[in-house]
């Protein structure tokens, strides 16, 4: 009998340790601290604002994209830094306006491959911010911030780089058909045009035909690879920018025509991505962007894209130059199917990713970029209250709320110089998103509200030397 007592108090003995030893062990995962969320950004080349189903384009299918914009949120009014490529991309990976680094030009608008310069190495990127916070980075796809090896990706905080160093229209070959022949019926022998993993040249001339394609397996495989810690992936395609290529199972599936088929290929691919976040429990803690460099390239006719109802496109400092259309992606995060009525930036990703990861933003500069979990969580909105459209040094437009003032105007091409406005023209963005009525004379208070902001930002602008004049 006493054997039997002495078993039973062993045993609530035991459970009692164990059961204190569960408690512990569950309340110290409750307060350990929640896994830092995962980044993608999709980022296109040239996309126009009406070039997606969900942004109002008739015939191109965007089945993927637009189921993306029904399970997250659309910004109708996101805008990017510049409206050409090595600016606008500068903008994006520093959170700052491309004056403030160099990374702009009044001569020469982008990088070349003859260019000698880049993004400055004192430059902090979205990479280095996170990778500082223990993240895997990968930069997949057309990079245009410099393609000698000081300015490559994998030299401003990316791990890993596989894509090409500028644009695809970019070393065409002397014996390529003259003028636009070459873009008309495009052959990647005609342009050479380096693709490169890490800082190695591994094709050349780039088989364009599969590289969107390639870009999206190569996305895929990061992501599996690297689903066990936090990762921030920058997938930049080289299209929808003239030449256009898409792979043989594209050829033809759009009503739209060539240029149809490379937004369908685009839309698989984000298909894809999606897709393996789902199949790798990695979807309820990712966040997923969508939007594009610039504006869509209007010279190039039905090759090029469709600025919807926004005026211009590729170049100009209209919206259509500066507006793209942008999906935020984040499962249980993000309010399905909303729209921000907030004034957003590519800029803003740097403040939005390093406060989502809980890391410290550089405090040693001026910086153009603005948190926006708020809107995103919809708690809050941006702080931003102004947004300034450069051409090269040159301010042109700045947006406050609902208006834009346009202080000089100037065509994407084939306007040699810009035309100045005194007094400025001004245009309720809301009301008129294809700056067509200006409302000035009726409106003399904006004016002046929107000249004073000017003031206070000219006085803190310091502009760096050009590094695309080098």
């Amino acid at each position: 009998m006493l054997y039997q007592l002495s078993r039973l108090c062993l045993r609530l003995l035991l459970l009692a340790i164990a059961s204190t030893c569960y408690a512990g062990f569950v309340n110290a995962q409750e307060a350990s601290p929640a896994k830092k969320p995962n980044f993608v950004v999709i980022f296109c080349d040239d996309l126009g604002y009406g070039d997606l189903g969900c942004f109002g384009n008739p015939t191109i299918r965007t089945k993927h994209l637009d189921q993306m914009a029904s399970e997250g949120m659309k910004f109708t009014q996101f805008y990017v830094a510049a409206s050409v490529c090595t600016p606008s991309r500068a903008g994006l990976m520093t959170g700052r306006l491309p004056c403030r680094s160099g990374m702009c030009s009044n001569k020469r608008r982008v990088l070349f491959p003859n260019s000698k310069g880049g993004l400055p190495a004192e430059e902090v990127t979205i990479a280095e911010a996170l990778k500082e916070g223990g993240y895997a980075t990968a930069c997949i796809g057309k990079w245009h911030l410099g393609h000698h090896k000081q300015y490559l990706p994998t030299n401003n905080g990316f791990d890993y780089y596989f894509g090409i160093p500028y644009s695809n229209d970019m070393d065409r070959i002397a014996s390529a058909p003259k003028g636009r022949e070459s873009f008309w019926h495009p052959k990647s022998e005609y342009f050479n045009v380096p693709l490169m993993r890490n800082e190695e040249i591994i094709e050349r001339p780039a088989d364009q035909t599969t590289i969107t394609r390639r870009y999206t397996e190569e996305t895929v495989q990061f992501i599996e690879q690297n689903q066990d810690k936090p990762f921030f992936v920058y997938l930049a395609h080289s299209m929808p920018h003239v030449p256009l290529f898409r792979s043989p199972e594209f050829e033809g599936v759009s009503r739209r025509g060539y240029y149809g088929d490379v937004i369908e290929e685009i839309d698989w691919s984000v298909g894809q991505v999606l897709q393996k976040l789902r199949d790798t429990g990695l979807d309820e803690n990712t966040l997923v962007v969508f939007c594009s460099d610039n504006g869509p390239w209007l010279i190039y006719g039905d090759h090029g894209g469709s600025a919807g109802p926004l005026r211009d496109g590729k170049g100009s400092t209209f919206d259509g130059g500066m507006r793209e259309p942008t999906i935020f992606w984040w499962p249980k995060t993000i309010p399905a199917a909303e729209v921000a009525a907030d004034v957003g930036s590519t800029m803003d990703l740097m403040a939005t990713f390093t406060s989502l990861a809980g890391l410290p933003l550089p405090s040693d500069r001026k910086l153009d970029s603005y948190d926006l979990t708020p809107v995103l969580k919809q708690t809050g909105k941006s702080n931003r209250e102004a947004l300034f459209y450069y051409r090269g040094y040159d301010l042109m437009a700045v947006r406050v709320g609902p208006w834009k003032m346009h202080l000089k105007t100037q065509t994407g091409y084939g306007q040699p110089k810009a035309e100045v406005h005194n007094p400025p023209l001004l245009y309720q963005l809301e009301e008129d998103p294809g700056e067509s009525r200006d409302l000035a004379k009726d409106n003399p208070e904006v004016i002046q509200k929107i000249q004073k902001l000017i003031e206070q930002h000219q006085k803190e602008m310091v502009f760096a030397d050009s590094q695309l004049e080098l």
